[in-house]
């Protein structure tokens, strides 16, 4: 599933063709993807003029003139796809289609349909089910150590369980909460309420830095995630833990190598010897 680096690039690679251009026509192909798609999607979007891009954790939010925002999650296989000018022939995953002013065509393609587009007000956000349990931005100037250790505090969780809950930390998912923990030097087990003091703050710094790494790159992609354009991303071919097991370990000397373990269903890549 993207995560908050994919959707970031995504919602960068869309705000220069969308923001302050009318929607002429939108079409919706089908009547749900994971959810039912809201009723007459398409004549609300037609003739709105989108003010903003926004995003929060993994949400896409498409402001419109009209005070109602788009949100959008990319699911699984989700994408976003831009075209200027005369575009290709309709996918038959491309489930929703938006015509804009300029020659613009943006295209919801979602191959697996665990994506979903839904309409909310925009005073209603922070109240909205999908939003209103997140916990801070990584990204935000106020992340920083001693907010991380107050987010963990009591907590008996293993620390990359707390950091895969999206009330601990709104967008991180399996892969960089992985090469967070890594570039930390914290292991994936020790529990999250020992994580606070200079500890916190090397996490703290270890996400933010991932993060912005990877945006950089254009996000990871391993299976599904395009940018709009339809480029790839270029981060996993950064990564010093995920997917590695085996590896010689890049940043230490322990002449170990990558182990894998499962948290949760969820598979954790890690260095034994040099996270403690």
């Amino acid at each position: 599933m993207p995560e908050l680096p994919e959707v970031e690039t995504v919602r960068r690679g869309l705000e220069p063709h969308l923001v302050g251009r009318r929607i002429l026509r939108a079409i919706a192909r089908r009547p749900d993807l994971r959810f039912p798609l809201p009723d007459d999607l398409g004549q609300r979007l037609t003739g709105r003029v989108v003010t903003a891009v926004d995003r929060r954790a993994k949400y896409l939010l498409v402001r419109l003139d009209d005070g109602w925002v788009l949100i959008g999650h990319l699911g699984m296989s989700g994408r976003m796809c831009v075209f200027q000018g005369p575009p290709p022939p309709e996918d038959r995953h491309d489930h929703v289609i938006i015509e804009a002013e300029g020659g613009v065509t943006v295209r919801f393609n979602d191959q697996r349909r665990f994506g979903f587009l839904l309409l909310a007000e925009a005073g209603d956000l922070d109240a909205h089910p999908m939003l209103a349990d997140l916990g801070p931005e990584p990204l935000d100037e106020t992340f920083d150590g001693p907010l991380l250790a107050a987010l963990l505090a009591g907590r008996r969780t293993p620390i990359k369980a707390a950091l895969l809950d999206q009330k601990t930390v709104a967008g991180l998912g399996n892969i960089y909460v992985s090469e967070a923990l890594y570039r930390a030097g914290i292991s994936p087990r020790r529990s999250a309420a020992t994580i606070k003091g200079r500890r916190a703050d090397r996490l703290a710094r270890a996400i933010r830095e991932v993060i912005a790494d990877a945006i950089r790159a254009g996000g990871s992609s391993l299976r599904d995630h395009r940018r709009p354009d339809g480029e790839l991303g270029y981060f996993q071919h950064s990564f010093q833990v995920y997917g590695r097991e085996g590896a010689p370990c890049p940043g230490c000397d322990c002449g170990g190598a990558i182990k894998r373990l499962v948290q949760s269903g969820r598979s954790t890549f890690y260095c034994p010897a040099r996270q403690r």
